[in-house]
């Protein structure tokens, strides 16, 4: 008897809806990265991108524990001589909700083609509304 090894055709996606209002930042990202690498399924190897698609909602509505929100700060770097850009998170959650969840779900991801692979699989959308209806996401619950 020989041990099963997906390929990359045979895996079956399924598509995930997270709702973000009033869950704390790094608990819901460690879900959706365990999700988005398909740690969750039971076909999973550490080579190939077994994972699902999730669809966090509400990311407006996330929450820090602490003094976090008031000492957090997003840095990025624009490629130029003195171009480090440094946003705080009070500022990044008014601007741009998204981001801070990209980022904090993307940061617990690999760092290589598999990793941006499995991050393009992440939509993030501010409001309660996504166009993903068709593909018939279910929800999950995150305790």
């Amino acid at each position: 008897m020989s041990t099963f090894v997906p390929s990359g055709k045979e895996i079956d996606r399924k598509w995930f809806v997270i709702d973000a209002s009033g869950q704390t930042l790094g608990r819901l990202a460690t879900k959706a990265a365990s999700v988005l690498s398909g740690k969750l399924n039971p076909q999973y190897v550490p080579y190939l991108d077994t994972g699902d698609h999730v669809i966090v909602i509400n990311a407006e509505k996330v929450r820090l524990t602490g003094l976090k929100a008031d000492s957090k700060v997003y840095r990025r770097y624009t490629g130029f001589l003195g171009g480090l850009r440094e946003e705080s998170y009070t500022r990044l959650i008014n601007r741009r909700p998204e981001r801070v969840l990209e980022e904090a779900i993307k940061g617990m991801l690999p760092k290589t083609k598999l990793g941006r692979r499995m991050a393009s699989k992440l939509k993030v959308y501010r409001g309660d509304q996504h166009p993903h209806q068709a593909q018939q996401p279910v929800e999950m619950k995150i305790a």
